[in-house]
């Protein structure tokens, strides 16, 4: 079978990115061609006899709508000349506008679009006005590559559930919920001391995009006001970032450990005692799974996908603005070290469940059966 997937990124390091990897390993394992079209491949993919890569390279564009728009013209036109030679095409998204066979979902720009605390609601500025400017423009361009797809897989329900309510047939649909690797990411404890994170207090820890408001750091800033004997590890770049300031106004700057971005995770998730991601939007959540494989008790908020997958043994479940029940949360995890480990024993064994290589078996199995038929 000859497989061609258009998309930005096949990298360990980046979500969209790491499914498109865990799909091309599990071609190649059953001896499958895979031409990638992308900006960036993995270097263990490189020099692979199996894989063809296309390189569509990036340009220095000072805006990402330009850099996607330039990304997805390149890729159009070569799809126009090319798409008869495979058996499967694969994009992801809004990523090009060209027919595909299958459309991996992991984002309704439409869905996001509609949201009371969209960037463009909240900031009545000019990066307001750019943010709602291209999300405007990728719920159009989404819209165009979901039609001209035969079938669309949703990462989660909810994504599902959105593209329903923009005229997506259900039976286009198929659900395959992101996987997680319980080998990089494992039980065990690190040296909070070598990470700059302080030693003798209960340790919370975010991990997400620092410059909007859709992770909802500002909320659990609000409850950690309330919780003066807890302290958050935050990860994302944080130059340019609200954040730090908001910290200094809240008076909780002495608890908040900013930490920047980060290449040694499974590391830093390995000396807290529990995550809390409470976001506004997230169709999966996969930096979710990552910490439950860690052995952390998780609280995220109803609107995460990855809640779809996981139960109250192992998380707590909140809505994303409810500040008193994020204290409360908070409160309980912070104070409870033997309910902490009983939880995060349970969020390892659903990670255990929901691994990469179950997952990229899903997607070789769905693509084989569409060749056969």
């Amino acid at each position: 079978m000859k497989i061609c997937i258009v998309t930005p990124n096949v990298i360990l390091n980046d979500g969209q990115g790491r499914v498109n990897y865990e799909i091309v390993c599990e071609a190649i394992r059953r001896q499958h061609q895979v031409t990638i079209v992308s900006a960036n491949l993995a270097s263990d993919l490189l020099d692979h006899p199996q894989v063809t890569w296309v390189n569509h390279h990036k340009f220095g564009y000072p805006i990402q709508l330009l850099r996607d728009l330039h990304f997805a013209f390149q890729s159009w036109t070569w799809l126009k000349k090319t798409a008869h030679e495979f058996d499967i095409v694969q994009i992801d998204g809004s990523v090009t506008i060209a027919p595909s066979d299958f459309n991996v979902v992991h984002f309704v720009h439409s869905a996001w679009l509609k949201s009371p605390v969209h960037l463009s609601r909240t900031r009545k500025d000019l990066y307001g006005l750019y943010q709602w400017i291209y999300t405007s423009i990728n719920a159009h361009r989404e819209k165009l590559a979901f039609t001209q797809a035969k079938t669309l897989i949703a990462v989660s329900e909810r994504v599902k559930k959105e593209l329903l309510q923009i005229g997506v047939p259900e039976q286009n649909v198929v659900v395959i919920h992101n996987g997680v690797d319980t080998n990089e990411f494992q039980l065990g404890e690190s040296d909070r001391a070598a990470l700059g994170l302080p030693l003798s207090v209960r340790l919370a820890l975010f991990i997400g995009d620092l410059k909007t408001n859709r992770k909802n750091l500002d909320t659990i800033f609000k409850a950690l006001q309330r919780l003066p004997h807890t302290h958050l590890a935050v990860v994302g770049n944080f130059q340019g970032s609200p954040y730090p300031a908001l910290a200094k106004t809240l008076k909780i700057d002495h608890q908040v450990h900013f930490m920047g971005r980060r290449h040694d995770i499974p590391k830093v998730m390995q000396a807290c005692d529990f995550f809390v991601f409470p976001s506004r939007y997230e169709p999966f959540g996969m930096v979710v799974t990552e910490a439950m494989a860690t052995g952390l008790p998780v609280i995220i908020s109803t609107s995460t996908g990855a809640a779809e997958i996981i139960d109250s043994s192992c998380s707590v479940l909140i809505d994303s603005e409810d500040i008193a029940a994020l204290t409360t949360a908070m409160e309980v995890l912070s104070k409870d070290s033997i309910l902490c480990l009983k939880m995060g024993g349970s969020a390892r064994s659903i990670a255990e469940r929901h691994t990469w290589s179950n997952k990229a078996i899903q997607y070789m199995d769905l693509y084989e059966a569409r060749c056969i038929s």
